[in-house]
């Protein structure tokens, strides 16, 4: 039996995954999202808003990948859709598809809301897919992207480790 490390398993899923962060709310949120990150070979992150204070330390990131992962702050998520990526909104609306469903496209730019919100219409309608994470309650955002990075990972063929 071959074993392969993370990171080898990692490089041989294709495609590529981003996260846009809408007006997140917490540093500890933040960092927790940094680590899934790189956890599950996100390229880059974004966010909108300035409700947290960047200059804090991530201590939920204790893998440091802020340190490696391109963390950017951007007005309008909309406008820096890398080339050629679906922008995914992840949100709990009628018309969402179930996570449980949902096929991930090869090149996707996962859009997440707030803590304490939801994604405005403003986001969602230039959104190619919606989708929310069947639950009995919401989630924290954390919690929300890992379990969608997760997915993603198993769907594409899994880790194998």
């Amino acid at each position: 039996m071959e074993i392969i490390t993370k990171k080898q398993a990692i490089k041989t899923c294709s495609g590529y995954s981003c996260i846009g962060l809408y007006n997140p709310k917490s540093p500890g949120n933040v960092g927790s999202i940094m680590r899934a990150a790189g956890c599950y070979g996100v390229n880059t992150v974004f966010y909108t808003g300035k409700r947290y204070d960047t200059a804090k330390e991530f201590c939920t990131d204790t893998k440091q990948v802020h340190q490696q992962l391109p963390l950017i702050g951007v007005d309008d998520l909309q406008q820096v859709i890398p080339l050629g990526c679906v922008p995914v909104a992840i949100e709990l609306v009628p018309e969402a598809k179930p996570l449980t469903e949902y096929r991930h496209p090869e090149r996707a730019f996962y859009i997440f809301g707030p803590e304490d919100g939801s994604l405005r219409k403003n986001v969602t309608s230039w959104c190619q897919d919606i989708v929310y994470i069947p639950t009995h309650g919401c989630m924290n955002l954390a919690a929300t992207v890992n379990v969608v990075l997760y997915d993603r990972m198993l769907k594409a063929g899994g880790y194998r480790g």
